[in-house]
């Protein structure tokens, strides 16, 4: 066991994979002799050769189609789609195709398919670079949605993935690929100043999907987040001295239902954040759903601290990304009511 950074726990999780599984293929744009532009399928090409990890056109809804082919008749690929605001011309495949074939085939066959790509901002990536999606995936039937919040889940969690026998859509928060970014700040500070790695097992592991963590215990509050905001929310409540009970959902679809009511029951109060656009986002579906089941435990209205509903911003990226100032005053609202 060693300390990895997110790239390095993904690039492993790969690897450990395609040793246990000579059908777990990889490809995408940039991902073979490059190793892919954050570098998270580097060395698998030199290693497993040209016919398990290789480049594709730029086309991502070829990429989608060949592997849907390839998943249908037994093959395991991962595909990498280069950034998560690519996504969209590979999305009629994944809605009518790889979502569907399960059911349409009535389980004779499955779609053991994973679909990495990095979402969000934090590296000045402009409107192009930082979207968040993942509400277009959770809403469809079918499909997995996995965000991984640290090193060590982010490999186990990508294993899992690997072997299940329904299609996953991986979203990898990129800002915090190389460690998390401090915290406690509301702009970046040098990559290297806070470099957050975890101890991560070598070899073959996984984190179940559809549990949730509870990262940091309370009983004055609950914080429903997940991927970079786990970090942004941790920092948040340490700061203002709230005894918030934060948990990192991990996988929203399935969504781990028990984790959070049990946790919200505790409480009696709740806050949702997300980086995501406000509109129509998984903030709003976790909100329903604490108020559908935890309605007559609640002691304030449920919150929430979101993206705003507008193009992602590059010269005024830190005034769109909820930051530690902006839960600050979520937080005391919810403990004010």
């Amino acid at each position: 066991m060693g300390n990895m950074n997110m790239i390095q726990a993904i690039n492993s999780a790969h690897r450990v994979a395609m040793e246990r599984d000579g059908d777990v293929v990889v490809f995408g744009e940039d991902v073979g002799y490059f190793g892919g532009v954050f570098r998270a399928t580097e060395g698998l090409q030199r290693e497993f050769g040209r016919s398990r990890c290789f480049d594709a056109p730029i086309s991502e809804g070829g990429i989608v189609g060949t592997a849907v082919g390839m998943a249908a008749y037994g093959l395991r690929p991962v595909i990498e789609i280069q950034f998560a605001d690519y996504i969209y011309p590979g999305y009629d495949q994944i809605v009518s195709e790889v979502a569907k074939l399960r059911y349409r085939t009535a389980a004779e066959w499955t779609m053991p398919m994973v679909i990495r790509t990095p979402y969000g901002g934090g590296i000045f990536g402009g409107q192009t670079h930082s979207q968040s999606p993942e509400a277009l995936f959770t809403h469809v039937a079918g499909l997995k949605v996995v965000v991984p919040s640290n090193p060590y889940d982010a490999k186990g969690l990508l294993i899992a993935a690997i072997e299940d026998p329904d299609p996953v859509v991986f979203f990898e928060p990129k800002r915090i690929y190389n460690g998390p970014f401090d915290g406690h700040h509301d702009r970046p500070v040098t990559p290297w100043a806070k470099r957050a790695e975890a101890e991560v097992p070598d070899g073959h592991y996984t984190v179940p999907l559809g549990k949730a963590k509870v990262v940091r215990e309370g009983a004055e509050l609950t914080v429903l987040t997940y991927g970079t905001m786990v970090h942004v929310a941790t920092a948040a409540a340490e700061e203002n001295g709230i005894d918030a009970e934060i948990i990192d959902l991990r996988t929203l679809v399935p969504l781990d239902i028990a984790a959070i009511e049990a946790s919200v029951k505790k409480t009696g109060r709740c806050l949702v954040v997300i980086e995501a656009t406000r509109t129509s986002s998984f903030a709003s579906e976790l909100v329903t759903l604490v108020q559908e089941r935890c309605f007559y435990h609640l002691e304030a209205p449920v919150e929430r601290v979101t993206g705003w509903d507008t193009p992602y911003p590059h010269a005024y990226e830190w005034a769109y990304f909820p930051g530690p100032q902006r839960l600050k005053f979520a937080l005391e609202k919810v403990m004010a009511d």
